[in-house]
């Protein structure tokens, strides 16, 4: 008898989660408010320019969103580092270069430490001794997740300056979110997965073409060969039992078709935290009321298009500079003539309400101390993209109000990288929850078998 699942959601986490209920058997619609699947990990077009909705790099230990690739047939247009290799720029410095050798960790990070520039030989020496320390940590222990990241560096000697350059530095565009205000627990998962676990783990890997086309069009493509049916601009308004007994979930939604209800078996919420709240009563599922303690976290990106090349790197980190990472998105834009240049702030929160004349004044300024050859550019092109609610806040005592994909009510399902995956909100996040969404569909389905109620249309 056939299963018929719904997806509420086109982003990362609900495109795996169908295409694995696909590869099952099941019958599989999956809906999105949106025109394009990707969630925030997707572009739009603004004039010639392809523009990403957030500068989106991952690392190579991000096995399930590479499989996701390889599965849509776009692993080939993203490329990873053969060895970690951060330029790091300070206004009016020369670049220097945090880089591994092809040592066994931890001591393939021996030349990012003693090479880094920003640091006394003192501070390097504290903070490998502070890396030691946090290769003993169990990122699983709940207790971490009480206590900020920014409280465990001080209580490890760590000074203001070393947290800025060096920890900050990377901790902030993975956690979207300062020291102070990270779950010791996910900087843990960040640093030991990513960076002291294995010698190439933290290899960083970035899109060489437009999100759109990695997690839209391919997406599109998989998903129909799979036999998923996909409705775009169709938003879902609720997610109710189905009181008649014809399937066990019902889900009115509004398209471009009018008003409709869904039905199906089982249903995969893989929205962000905000919406699977808005969609779930608090008296079908308590506990969705908890989730708004999740809160959000801005990014802004600040999109600079020159006449001529002003960085001779794909991307930077920045310190002593509102810049925070900075990204070369000439070739991926399709841009043939000059340089399109994009910055990402995580953490955004003085940025995301500032207009976009403020930010010029701002932000061009810090550009040319940072690139000398921008100086002498001319700027084509200026404009501001802004994620009021690109994560969840990252903060201590999360791990508690990030719920399981298992909702306890059979059939009805969580997916997101919001949900409890053990990750930071990333795009292996987002994947991994899908995966799991989609075993719990399965597992359900198994429970239940042979009884099933035939699914209506």
């Amino acid at each position: 008898m056939s299963r018929h699942v719904l997806v509420v959601g086109g982003g990362l986490a609900g495109i795996t989660a169908a295409l694995r209920c696909a590869d099952s058997g099941y019958e599989v619609t999956l809906v999105e408010t949106r025109a394009r699947l990707g969630g925030a990990a997707s572009s739009f077009q603004r004039g010639d320019l392809d523009v990403d909705t957030g500068q989106h790099v991952f690392l190579r230990c991000y096995s399930a969103y590479a499989a996701l690739l390889r599965r849509l047939g776009v692993l080939d247009k993203v490329r990873v580092q053969p060895r970690f290799r951060v330029p790091v720029l300070e206004p009016f410095r020369a670049c220097s270069v945090l880089r591994r050798w092809d040592l066994p960790a931890p001591a393939h990070l021996a030349p990012a430490l003693l090479g880094h520039p920003a640091l006394t030989l003192r501070q390097r020496v504290n903070a490998a001794r502070t890396g030691m320390r946090m290769r003993e940590l169990d990122p699983e222990d709940p207790a971490l997740d009480r206590i900020s990241f920014g409280d465990w560096l001080r209580e490890c000697g760590e000074s203001a300056r070393a947290v800025d350059a060096l920890w900050a530095l990377l901790s902030v565009a993975a956690l979207n979110a300062a020291p102070d205000e990270s779950s010791l627990a996910l900087a843990a998962t960040v640093f030991r997965t990513g960076l002291l676990d294995a010698a190439d783990s933290g290899d960083i890997g970035v899109p060489l073409r437009p999100l759109a086309e990695l997690h839209d069009g391919a997406a599109h493509r998989e998903l129909a060969s799979a036999g998923v049916r996909v409705l775009l601009r169709t938003k879902a308004n609720s997610v109710l039992r189905d009181e008649s007994g014809e399937t066990g979930w019902r889900v009115p939604v509004r398209g471009r078709g009018g008003e409709e209800v869904l039905r199906a078996d089982s249903v995969i919420v893989a929205v962000p935290h905000q919406h699977a709240g808005a969609l779930l009563s608090a008296r079908l599922l308590p506990a969705a009321a908890a989730w708004s303690g999740l809160s959000a976290a801005p990014i802004v990106n600040v999109h600079v298009r020159y006449d001529r090349p002003v960085l001779a790197e794909p991307f930077a980190a920045v310190l002593g500079s509102p810049v925070q990472w900075l990204f070369d998105r000439t070739s991926a834009a399709g841009v043939r003539r000059g340089q399109y240049l994009a910055i990402s702030l995580s953490a955004a929160h003085e940025y995301v309400e500032q207009r976009t004349g403020e930010l010029r004044a701002l932000f061009l300024p810090a550009l040319r101390d940072l690139l000398p050859r921008a100086r002498r550019a001319e700027v084509q092109d200026f404009f501001v993209t802004r994620e009021p609610r690109a994560t969840f806040a990252q903060a201590p005592g999360t791990r508690d109000l990030r719920p399981g994909a298992d909702t306890g009510l059979p059939g009805l399902v969580l997916a997101g990288a919001w949900t409890a995956t053990g990750l930071p909100d990333t795009l292996e996040g987002a994947v991994r929850s899908g995966d799991q969404a989609a075993r719990v569909v399965r597992a359900t389905f198994d429970e239940a078998r042979p009884a099933g109620l035939e699914v209506t249309r």
